[in-house]
């Protein structure tokens, strides 16, 4: 599943559909996430006519915003979802469910979104009270924007008794952290991904801290990880596969020079973990 980097890529690589007028709104009348339905209507309402203002991320999920319009299109990419930016005489993919005519005469283009799992959501929300919307009402903070510090991780893994890779994929707590990164972060700290989060000493949490913005940001600067489904708005992979560390590396051995283990898969609540038990011992 795409997680921050991944979309905020597609955000910035959806930079030249900002100021487009949207022409025309179809949907495919299939339902998404949890079988709920697109709202064609409200969206034609919201889209039609008017410019893309702005493309917002909150966590995970993108706002795109049009001008004159108290409502703005919430999109979250799913396990499979795809929002690209396609000529409108390239046939659309199989199994796109949204798609926004944008002006531009003979060179016109669509904003589509496809997602052949259906586990994905295009909804609309009302603009300024986005945070009512069920989806987004409780997220935690974003790494991106700097708001992940050692003290909060310190403050909120007080009293909690799960794992330590669960508590950062706690998206009330840490907004956009997935499998790959939760990973990847707990091997750059050090840190076992089985610790109880109340275990969580103030000088580690900090080193998580640090490690959690470092690993987003290196991927951000790669353009994300892809690893099966996420291609960007132009419809280009990430880069930034090849630079992990433990995600996907069972038996392979630990990048440490000083380390001579070799990284382990193991499964926590039905999620793959990678880690070295070697520096990632306590």
């Amino acid at each position: 599943m795409p997680e921050l980097p991944e979309v905020e890529t597609v955000r910035q690589t959806l930079a030249p559909a900002r100021g487009q007028r949207v022409t025309a709104v179809w949907t495919s009348g299939k339902p998404l996430r949890l079988n709920q339905p697109v709202p064609a209507a409200a969206l034609a309402d919201a889209a039609r006519g008017r410019r893309i203002e702005d493309i917002r991320r909150l966590g995970k999920y993108l706002l795109l915003d049009f001008a004159g319009a108290d409502r703005s299109m919430l999109v979250h990419l799913g396990m499979s979802g795809r929002l690209r930016l396609m000529d409108t005489a390239t046939p659309r993919p199989t199994h796109t469910h949204v798609a926004l005519g944008l002006e531009g005469g003979a060179d016109s283009r669509e904003l589509r979104f496809s997602d052949p799992r259906r586990f994905g959501v295009v909804d609309v929300v009302e603009r300024g009270r986005e945070r009512e919307h069920p989806a987004l009402a409780r997220l935690g903070v974003d790494p991106l924007l700097g708001e992940v510090t050692g003290a909060l991780l310190y403050n909120a893994s007080r009293g909690v008794r799960r794992n330590l890779k669960l508590f950062l994929l706690d998206q009330h707590v840490i907004a956009g952290v997935g499998n790959i990164y939760a990973s990847e972060a707990l091997w750059l700290a050090r840190i076992r991904p089985t610790l109880e989060a109340h275990k969580l000493s103030r000088p580690r949490a900090e080193l998580l801290a640090q490690a959690v913005r470092e690993v987003l940001e290196h991927a951000l600067d790669r353009g994300g990880t892809s690893l099966r489904d996420f291609v960007n708005a132009d419809g280009r992979e990430g880069e930034n596969a090849p630079y992990l560390k433990v995600y996907d590396r069972d038996g392979v051995p630990c990048p440490r020079p000083e380390c001579d283990r070799k990284i382990r898969r193991t499964v926590l609540q039905g999620r793959s973990t990678y880690h070295c038990p070697g520096c990632q011992r306590r």
